[in-house]
């Protein structure tokens, strides 16, 4: 029952990282940043990228998958793109949402958590301040 769609595009977003995925009818092919899903370093984070891919099965196999990421670090970015992939993958084919929140709600859903931003007088910590003294 999967949809006939010839060009998904969606996006993850996680810290100030941004993914944008566009999925289309292929071989099974995954490409980060022009860069094969199985040469990306580090490969701790290329194995987080796959998880939805292999939660989705033979599906993965009959489409071709290009994300592009900008911002963040390397957990940020990989972060980013296993949202991307897998809200790609739910809108394909929707019987997979159940399966990647029963699996794990952060392949939907982002994580809206920020570093907090520096306050005045605490020399780039965003708590702790400057001790007073008053005698």
């Amino acid at each position: 029952m999967t949809k006939k769609i010839n060009i998904i595009q969606v996006s993850g977003k996680r810290k100030t990282a941004i993914a944008r995925a566009t999925l289309r009818k292929g071989k099974g092919r995954v490409m980060v940043n022009n860069v094969p899903i199985e040469l990306y370093k580090p490969e701790i984070y290329s194995l987080r990228i796959k998880e939805p891919l292999i939660l989705s099965g033979a599906i993965s196999t009959e489409v071709d998958i290009k994300v592009n990421v900008r911002g963040g670090g390397f957990s940020s970015q990989s972060d980013a793109v296993r949202i991307a992939i897998s809200k790609a993958l739910v809108e394909y084919k929707p019987t997979l949402k159940q399966v990647f929140l029963d699996y794990d709600r952060a392949m939907l859903v982002p994580d809206v958590r920020f570093k907090e931003a520096s306050k005045p007088n605490s020399q780039g910590q965003a708590r702790s301040k400057r001790q007073k003294s008053y005698r």
